[in-house]
């Protein structure tokens, strides 16, 4: 496994309209790039715990992912039994590849592998509260929660 590394990135702040993304389904990520991606996009995981997050992604049931140039800049973690319901754990964006439609294409190609006979169920950031409504998410008032302690 390669050492954590937190260089700046050699693509520019602003990612060109024009970039080529590819998506992959379900394809093995390394720890190091799913630590660097959700440290660059800002969402809050336990990246400081290395072996914790290698088995967050050991056995999902639904894993997309958004590539640039070989380069993991987004993903999507779903667990899910593809008949009634799909749990999007979670969803984050490279920061510096946000706001070209990343998110909302691995939303919907979550979508298209579950059917339209699977509720899709997200609890949200603080900070995205206003992100999932712009792609179709309802607000759910009939949610409960138990913690986790860490």
């Amino acid at each position: 496994m390669a050492k954590v590394s937190h260089a700046q990135s050699s693509y520019p702040r602003e990612p060109m309209k024009n970039t080529t993304i590819e998506y992959r389904h379900n394809f093995p990520l390394d720890p190091l790039d799913v630590v660097r991606v959700f440290e660059q996009s800002g969402i809050k995981r336990p990246t400081s715990n290395l072996p914790r997050i290698a088995r967050m992604f050991a056995a999902p049931c639904l894993v997309l992912s958004a590539w640039v140039d070989g380069e993991l800049v987004g993903l999507a973690r779903s667990l899910t039994d593809h008949a009634y319901c799909c749990y999007l754990s979670d969803l984050a964006v490279d920061k510096q590849y946000q706001g070209l439609g990343i998110g909302k294409e691995l939303v919907k190609r979550t979508q298209a592998i579950i059917g339209e006979e699977v509720s899709l169920i997200l609890l949200s950031a603080p900070d995205a509260m206003s992100y999932y409504p712009t792609l179709g998410f309802e607000p759910a008032g009939n949610a409960y929660v138990i913690r986790r302690e860490h």
